[in-house]
């Protein structure tokens, strides 16, 4: 072993130990690596970089734009529409219409985005329904996982393994090379899950939110009915001319003011309050009181407002402009401990915080001061644009829209416009006619060109801490290559094979795979493996596609712990699991899935191959 192989050792597993720990975050952690290489004197400059010029990042990046093109045009929340119309009353029927809508979408999106979709959806079904959320949340989690074996674009460890196939010197796998093994994964869990929901009983009551709501019915969960006023700020008031953040109304009256309506040439214009928003006399104040007894007239007769008659809620008055939703904190925030003013959450996110629930009860009085917990929920309300940007937040997931919102969607008319787009891509990769990454970017500038989203939108649409972590990992694979890691590693799974046979080698690649993925990423074990599994086929003069493949269907069949996968991580809170409800259910589904994998790939990519697929 010599002293460049012992180097990028050291520095594969100090990534690993990092990614365990999660510190830094994952995208740092690539960025390191790529620091590393080329200072350690392994790989030169350039050979480090060479992730930037693979086909399959800008692949990926491509996809985050289609995909964010299909949500703002209401494509995933109508599929989730017909999901409540269509399952009526009928568990049964719902879980497998869950499981297979949740498959079909999440072929062509980010899995994790389809989870964060379809979570206030389920939500809301099993409060209509009466179920308990954790015998349909794990479902939900892994028919997203069992997604990524469906298409080539589904998940980047496909594209990771095409590429090195390509790499190689071998025909890449085409568009639908791993529906065959992905559709008799997905059949045996909707059958495994049929019988193994009855084992899912949830160990902490969760209170269901979904999207199915109005919001009239959020503001009752928060009790905001008898918060609402609407206040004139009168001529000579000593709050006109001044802007919000200097006027301490919430801290030092309770007043909080969610929007105002001004008078602009003929029309009533509506505004939403932000901290630099001036107040001007003869301005209608829509507020939310954190002590309704502050009603008294006399009391707002200092501060120069004057109460006004409420027919009904404002939010119901303005749905078309003014929102509310509740969001909850995502797994990896780092806010829980600091304060909604210490997070300065109107600044940053142009949204009031007007309600927080704790423990399925809402908190009375002035809360913004209160430190927030994991489990908390907050009602935010302002403009739909805003809420729908707090949606693509890192720290926050958006618990569904009400109902009103459906026809908020920005660009709701595109709808059909984006599935034309991406029926191109489709039908262009499964054609063949172009390349695949000309065939994902026609359908980027389609989506563009029709409206679907602008150029703004789609950028901040990427989600760049991926791309970096996937090329920062990249150079590890030509650095192993390079150093004789590859080929010793290779050498190692040839002398299993010969114990074992190929399905051996199989199996123990596919074992491989799953329990480093417990560790580090998915898409950072395909990056390690992948060239592993190829050059030990070639060792043995055996096909690699059915390496290659095992490679990628183990590294979607990520069931085994809540933590595996960011997926089962969103839907562990919601379903009231355990560490050990993930153990108990996930380990024989990966079971299977190992046991049908060692059989059916063989069959579908035989070991010898005169044809690549």
């Amino acid at each position: 072993m010599n002293t460049d192989l012992l180097i990028t050792l050291g520095l594969l597993l100090t990534c690993i130990v990092m990614f365990s720990l999660n510190k830094p975050r994952m995208d740092m952690v690539g960025l390191l690596a790529l620091i590393a290489l080329p200072l350690s004197g392994v790989l030169t400059l350039e050979e480090a970089l060479g992730g930037f010029s693979e086909a399959s990042v800008l692949m990926i990046a491509g996809l985050f734009v289609i995909g964010e093109g299909l949500v703002r045009t209401g494509v995933a929340y109508h599929l989730g529409d017909w999901l409540v119309k269509a399952a009526g009353a009928s568990e049964i029927r719902l879980l497998v219409l869950l499981m297979l809508a949740v498959n079909l979408l999440g072929s062509v999106m980010s899995s994790t985005g389809i989870v964060a979709i379809f979570i206030p959806v389920v939500l809301g079904i099993a409060q209509r329904l009466q179920l308990p959320t954790s015998r349909l949340m794990m479902p939900l989690a892994f028919a997203a996982l069992i997604s990524g074996m469906m298409t080539l674009v589904a998940t980047p460890p496909n594209l990771i393994v095409h590429a090195e196939l390509m790499r190689q010197g071998f025909e890449g796998f085409h568009f639908f090379a791993f529906a065959p093994v992905g559709v008799l994964v997905l059949l045996m869990a909707i059958l495994y899950m049929l019988v193994a929901r009855r084992w899912l009983q949830p160990h902490e009551s969760v209170q269901p939110s979904g999207v199915e709501v109005s919001l009239d019915d959020l503001a009752k969960r928060y009790q905001l009915s008898h918060r609402e006023r609407r206040l004139r700020v009168l001529p000579g008031s000593p709050l006109a001319n001044k802007p919000l953040n200097l006027l301490s109304l919430r801290q030092e009256h309770g007043i909080n003011i969610i929007a105002i309506e001004r008078r602009h040439h003929l029309r009533q214009q509506l505004l939403m309050a932000s901290p630099s928003t001036l107040l001007h006399e003869n301005d209608l104040l829509l507020v939310d009181l954190a002590d309704p007894q502050l009603s008294n007239p006399s009391q707002f007769e200092q501060l120069g407002l004057l109460p006004l008659h409420l027919n009904n809620s404002y939010y119901a008055e303005h749905q078309h402009e003014l929102g509310l939703a509740e969001v909850a904190l995502l797994p990896e925030s780092s806010l829980p401990g600091r304060s909604i003013l210490e997070l300065g959450f109107r600044s940053r996110h142009r949204l009031n915080v007007v309600g927080l629930r704790r423990h399925g009860e809402p908190l009375p009085g002035i809360f913004v001061e209160e430190k927030l917990k994991p489990s908390d929920t907050l009602l935010v309300a302002g403009s739909w644009k805003a809420i729908q940007q707090l949606s693509r937040s890192r720290d926050y997931i958006v618990l569904g829209l009400p109902r009103e919102a459906a026809s908020e969607v920005p660009n709701a008319s595109k709808a059909p416009l984006a599935l034309l787009a991406l029926a191109v891509m489709v039908v262009l990769m499964v054609t063949g006619w172009v390349p695949n990454l000309l065939a994902v970017l026609i359908a980027c500038v389609l989506m563009g060109a029709f409206g679907c989203l602008s150029m703004n939108r789609a950028y901040q649409s990427i989600h760049w801490p991926s791309l970096v972590l996937i090329v920062g990992m990249l150079p590890f694979a030509t650095a192993l290559q390079k150093t004789g890691g590859i080929p010793m590693a290779a050498e190692a799974l040839v002398q299993l094979a010969d114990q074992l046979g190929p399905r051996g080698l199989m199996a123990a690649l596919f074992v491989l795979t799953s329990v480093t993925s417990l560790f580090i990423s998915n898409t950072a074990t395909a990056i390690l493996l992948a060239p592993i599994a190829v050059s030990s086929a070639l060792t043995l003069d055996l096909s690699p596609y059915p390496f290659a493949m095992t490679v990628a269907i183990a590294a979607s069949a990520a069931f085994m712990t809540p933590v595996s996968s960011p997926v089962n991580t969103l839907v562990l809170s919601p379903g009231g699991y355990r560490f050990t409800d993930f153990v108990k259910i996930g380990v024989p589904l990966s079971l299977a899935v190992l046991g049908l994998s060692v059989v059916v790939i063989p069959w579908l990519f035989p070991f010898y191959l005169s044809v690549s697929p």
